[in-house]
């Protein structure tokens, strides 16, 4: 990997009935902080799929996976983390990935 390769998070949150403005409240929260406290934090989109009313999918840019290790101590983190946890159906589907460099 080259160094312009960037650290990618999505995670995707099925969200309880009726639960999907608070959940979207606090995603929105943990981003404008993310974007305005961390200068690794690079992009992060709030995201709802078409066709879908209790689907919530992050999607998160970091300069590096260190990057997003240091997003995780900050204090905006903890409130999402804890607060979002009631009014998630399951367990997030949380994958990672590096943005893929063209070959030579």
């Amino acid at each position: 990997m080259t160094d312009s390769t960037q650290f990618v998070v999505i995670a995707e949150f099925q969200i309880k009935p009726g639960q999907v403005p608070a959940f979207l409240a606090l995603a929105h929260n943990d981003a404008s902080e993310s974007l305005a406290n961390e200068a690794g934090c690079l992009g992060f989109d709030v995201l709802t799929p078409e066709g879908s009313e209790d689907l919530v999918v992050l999607h998160e840019v970091y300069r590096d996976r260190d990057a997003f290790e240091h997003h995780k101590t900050m204090p905006h983190y903890a409130p999402f983390k804890e607060s979002s946890a009631p009014l998630v159906a399951a367990e997030p589907t949380i994958r990672f990935f590096y943005t893929a460099t063209r070959p030579s």
